[in-house]
Formats: C-alpha cells, structure tokens, sequence
C-alpha cells in the first residue's frame, strides 16, 4: 500500500471519528465542536497531502483513484448532514451536491465503459476547496459562543453566503463535467 494510498485511508477512518464529535458537541458543546473541527480540518488536508504524495512520487493507484474521491464525498456529506440536523445547512443544498455527485460518478461510469477516463477538473476542485473551507468556517462559528459574540443574525447570514458558494460552486463544476464531456452520452450508431 503507497504512502498516498494510506494518507486517503486515513481520511476514511477520521470520518465516524468526526461524526461522533458532532453527536458530543450537541450534549456537551463548543469544545467538542472545536475538536470536531480539528478532526474535519486534518482530514481535509490530507486530502492535498495524498494527491501531492501520488503524483509527486508516482504512486497513483487504481485503489487511491477510487478511494480518494469516494473520501471526499463521505466527509463533506457528513459534515453538510450533521448541519442539516441541526437547522444550520438547508436539505435542497444538500440534495444539490448529492445530485452533482451521483451524476458525476454516472457520466464516468459510462465514460470508463468506453475506455475514457474523466479525470478531476478545476472547477471541481474549486467545488471541493469551498466545501471543505466553508464547513470549516461553519464549525468554527455555529456556536453559541460566537452567537452571543457576534448575534445570531450574523451567524445565520454567514451560512447562508456558505451555502450559496457551495451551491454555485457544485452546480457549475457539474455543468461543466457534462459539457466538456457530452459527447460520451452520444450512442454510436451502426
């Protein structure tokens, strides 16, 4: 197993860990949120660790490739459903991202049964930065702490300019995988 490909398992494995700081922040509050936040932070950044280990040192596997963006997908998913619970993160937001996902994974399916691999774009990992940087900043000031700091209001417009990146940023990376990428949709005829 490759350096890279244990920095991706790494990540899976932070995951049910983050999931469970979240459950303990609702009985016990900003400091388990806090190391909530910590646990999501290091697995992001092994995110950018695992891809530059791959390609610098050319350990690009089969097993990172289906690894390493199923991990993103599963953090983040947690992150935005953990939010859903809790009133901050709104479901059709949630429900744009799992729909860029599956149809994403759908077009390279089919891309793959042709022989053709689709890889990450630019956008997509803009889409995947935002994200992971913007449930960041909702875990650091979706306290009371910070509400009473700075008013709910502020909070609540801060999540909100969030979910607007974050919806933005997923829908046009989803766009833009179907338009570069068409012509794999196109059956052959004869």
């Amino acid at each position: 197993m490759t350096t890279a490909t244990k920095f991706t398992l790494a990540r899976v494995l932070l995951i049910p860990v983050f999931l469970v700081c979240m459950y303990l922040a609702e009985a016990y509050g900003t400091v388990m949120q806090y190391v909530a936040l910590a646990v999501f932070a290091i697995a992001s950044l092994t995110d950018l660790i695992d891809g530059k280990i791959a390609r610098r040192y050319n350990q690009v596997t089969d097993l990172g490739k289906f690894l390493d963006p199923l991990a993103d997908k599963v953090l983040v998913i947690a992150a935005m459903a953990m939010f859903c619970e809790w009133g901050a993160f709104p479901a059709w937001a949630l429900m744009i991202v799992l729909t860029r996902e599956f149809a994403v994974t759908g077009l390279r399916l089919i891309a793959a049964g042709k022989g053709r691999v689709i890889a990450a774009g630019w956008s997509g990992k803009v889409k995947t930065a935002v994200t992971m940087a913007g449930m960041c900043l909702m875990l650091f000031f979706n306290t009371t702490v910070f509400a009473d700091l700075l008013g709910v209001c502020f909070i609540e417009t801060l999540n909100w300019v969030i979910v607007g990146l974050i919806s933005v940023t997923t829908l046009y990376s989803g766009v833009e995988y179907f338009i570069k990428n068409f012509d794999v949709l196109k059956e052959k005829k004869g």
